[in-house]
């Protein structure tokens, strides 16, 4: 009830009230304090100001001619709605403007289509970058980059790709050499919360191949990082990067089956990518023979447009056919191997498929190596952000365009 409402009542309770008071007063007394008229006047007030109290809609004339049944009538109305005379539409735009995805959805789930979903079931697909190998270009990794990102390129989620038998691997490493990784790790994980990010941790496989590899390496990484950062609503676990060569979906499902349930024993809810063989082209053996260690999990899709093209879609539609759940967690517009053309009209086949199906995307890479995925033009030693388009390479500025239409 608003002020105006109050204070009326307010006022007509004590009238009632001193009249009752003053009636009994009188009532005690005799006619040498106050004439009968006097008592008959006092019972009339007090009997006036009790009935209007008992009705509600007794019309209360106040200095500006409103009665209490007008405004009773009207304050719902003013509860719900802001003021009439007041514009809230740029306010509200600004606000609108300042909420990344995560301040609005929270965390994400999978849920029985396929989808990745808020806790309102609203589908939410999620748009980013990748780091190169953090153990070789970390120093991207501070808040002032990754604000910058969200801010001008409207990212809404970073992926650490931390390389596990490259140079300064973190299965290579000594223990030092690890806690460097590790310590990478959190002053991502930290920067992307606190911009309202989602935020990848990525087990690198490559050279290594087969998951199974490094697999006790991997299970004591999970079971620390999970543990970390199991009051995180923003991370996601990416278990296995790419199994290639020799690595079969039996391996891959073997090595999954042991992983996540040390990230399990930490964190409950946090969606868990996994990879396919092939280098995460094999999404047609995780239809026939899906993981069923946990039901929040997604199936990792990698191409390189110029090399993948209609045979990759093709098995991307049949999965999507299946509800199998998807998460493009690296791409490229060239080669396989991060050179070659920058081919656009295969990128777009590629973005206008996942857009269509609400698949999240992840570009690679944030680094300035001297190839084509790169973002950055190599000499370009900023790392802070800040790039002028001659210091990006062309598949960055196309993808700049696309995140821009997100």
């Amino acid at each position: 009830m608003n002020g105006k409402i109050m204070t009326k009542l307010f006022t007509r309770i004590v009238s009632a009230l001193c009249a009752v008071i003053l009636l009994a007063v009188m009532a005690g007394c005799g006619s040498d304090t106050a004439s009968m008229s006097d008592k008959t006047d006092a019972k009339d007030d007090a009997a006036q100001a009790i009935e209007m109290m008992s009705d509600p809609n007794e019309t209360i004339v106040s200095d500006d001619s409103q009665t209490i049944t007008e405004d009773i009538e009207t304050v719902s109305e003013q509860d719900e709605r802001p003021d009439e005379n007041i514009d809230n539409t740029e306010k509200k735009e600004e606000d609108e403007g300042m909420k990344t995805k995560y301040d609005k959805h929270g965390a994400l789930h999978v849920n029985n289509q396929g989808k990745l979903v808020d806790h309102n079931g609203e589908v939410v697909a999620l748009h980013g970058y990748s780091t190169h190998g953090i153990n070789l270009y970390d120093e991207y990794v501070n808040r002032e980059f990754l604000e910058y990102m969200r801010d001008e390129w409207k990212i809404d989620v970073i992926r650490l790709a931390m390389y596990t038998s490259e140079e300064n691997g973190y299965c290579v490493g000594d223990e030092s050499n690890k806690q460097r990784l590790l310590d990478v790790i959190d002053r991502g994980v930290k920067a992307a919360t606190e911009l309202g990010l989602y935020v990848i941790i990525d087990w690198h496989i490559l050279s290594d191949g087969n998951p199974r590899t490094y697999e006790d390496q991997a299970v004591d990484f999970f079971d620390k990082v999970s543990e970390k950062y199991a009051s995180y609503g923003n991370v996601f676990y990416e278990i296995c990067n790419e199994p290639n060569t020799s690595a079969t979906w039996e391996d891959v499902r073997a090595y999954a089956n042991r992983v996540i349930p040390y990230i399990r024993k930490h964190d409950q809810y946090s969606v868990i990518l996994i990879g396919t063989p092939s280098w995460c082209q094999r999404l047609d053996e995780a239809v026939a023979n899906p993981v069923m260690a946990d039901n929040n999990i997604m199936y990792c899709l990698h191409f390189y447009a110029d090399t993948h093209r209609d045979d990759l879609r093709s098995v991307c539609e049949e999965a999507l056919k299946a509800k199998l759940p998807i998460f493009v967690s690296e791409f490229g517009t060239c080669a396989a191997d991060g050179n070659g053309a920058h081919n656009i009209d295969e990128a777009n086949k590629w973005i206008s498929l996942l857009e269509e199906n609400d698949i999240s995307y992840v570009m690679w890479n944030i680094s300035n190596k001297n190839e084509t995925s790169a973002m950055i033009m190599p000499g370009c030693d900023k790392i802070n952000g800040g790039y002028t388009d001659d210091e990006l390479r062309d598949p960055a500025k196309w993808y700049r365009g696309v995140l821009a239409g997100n």
